[in-house]
């Protein structure tokens, strides 16, 4: 029942922030998203998110063989491919991600652990992109920069709240490991996969790559979006503009992606001193941009399911004319063929 009530709150949220939006600025920023669109955009940004889904699932591989899983780079484009293009077509934007994790964990006995490693994939990711992003809005002019300045004091105390929050868990599951407690073993085996997959020699420096250079595709989509709505800002104004709608598309509450990032976007646009409409009108030429670049992964779907269903008809038997069994017929033939031969 509570997840059942989560579902709805996160469909409702981003479907609330897209109402206000349209409330405020009208359908023509949403219409204007679609008419700037032309096949050289479109081109080069299907091609930038290729370069990220196989970043993506190198990652993706690296964390897993941390943990002791077998996954080939190939199932890891495949698998990542048909998680982004769920993301893309269902609410909340992390269904994809729950499939390939669950069924990459059946054809390896392991659901658990599979889990484990796509949290800490995605995870991964997410970290970086927070450090990047907190570096850059912290000393790049932007209205985050402002903002920060004006309450200083309540920014400062947040920081120091955070922090001693921090302290305080690292504590927690240090002594909490130490306990025989369901809770305990947990803990034990979160730091040990930590260690394993995300910071082992051999996987850290891969994995800090691949994110970091993803995260740049993200950015440099952003950027063909904005030069196809007309935006003609600088790289070093957009940035901080373009992170901010990354970190909120991390947010839960979306429809397929949608939501937060454009509400973030055209406030951030417009608290900048650009157009709040141009700002909206970019985010949905990046949504749009996203949704095209998943479309690869709608072709696993439907090459997977056709491939099912050949191996489930050519798995059933099939009669012969004598009304047996094709595969009894194959197995009497030879016997008859002996049987003739006097062996």
């Amino acid at each position: 029942m509570n997840r059942s009530i989560w579902a709805w709150v996160r469909l409702l949220g981003g479907v609330g922030i897209l109402a206000v939006l349209l409330w405020r600025l009208g359908t023509g920023a949403f219409l204007d998203g679609l008419r700037v669109i032309d096949a050289g955009t479109l081109g080069t940004a299907f091609a930038i998110g290729v370069a990220t889904t196989v970043l993506c699932a190198w990652r993706w591989c690296l964390v897993a063989r941390g943990l002791g899983l077998r996954l080939s780079l190939r199932s890891a484009v495949a698998d990542y491919y048909k998680a982004l293009f769920i993301n893309a077509a269902l609410p909340g934007g992390v269904l994809g991600d729950v499939d390939r994790a669950v069924q990459h964990g059946r054809e390896e006995g392991d659901v658990g652990r599979s889990v484990r490693a796509v949290v800490l994939e995605r995870t991964a990711g997410q970290i970086v992109l927070l450090s990047v992003g907190t570096t850059v809005l912290l000393t790049v002019p932007s209205p985050v920069l402002t903002q920060l300045r004006a309450h200083g004091a309540d920014v400062a105390a947040a920081a120091a709240t955070l922090a001693v929050a921090a302290v305080v868990l690292v504590v927690a599951v240090g002594r909490l490991r130490s306990g025989a407690s369901r809770w305990a073993r947990a803990a034990r085996t979160a730091v040990a996969e930590i260690r394993s997959g995300l910071l082992a020699r051999r996987n850290w420096p891969g994995i800090v790559l691949a994110s970091t250079a993803v995260l740049a595709g993200h950015l440099a989509t952003f950027v063909v979006a904005a030069r196809a709505a007309g935006s003609h800002a600088s790289l070093l104004r957009l940035t901080p503009l373009m992170l901010l709608a990354l970190l909120a598309m991390a947010l839960p509450l979306n429809v397929g992606g949608w939501g937060p990032r454009e509400g973030v976007t055209a406030w951030a646009f417009g608290a900048a001193g650009l157009s709040a409409a141009q700002g909206l009108t970019i985010a949905v030429v990046y949504g749009l941009f996203a949704f095209v670049a998943a479309l690869p992964g709608l072709a696993v779907i439907l090459t997977r399911a056709v491939a099912r269903r050949r191996a489930k008809h050519a798995a059933q038997p099939q009669v012969t004319g004598t009304g047996r069994p094709a595969t009894v017929v194959a197995e009497i033939l030879p016997v008859r063929e002996l049987v003739g031969s006097g062996a």
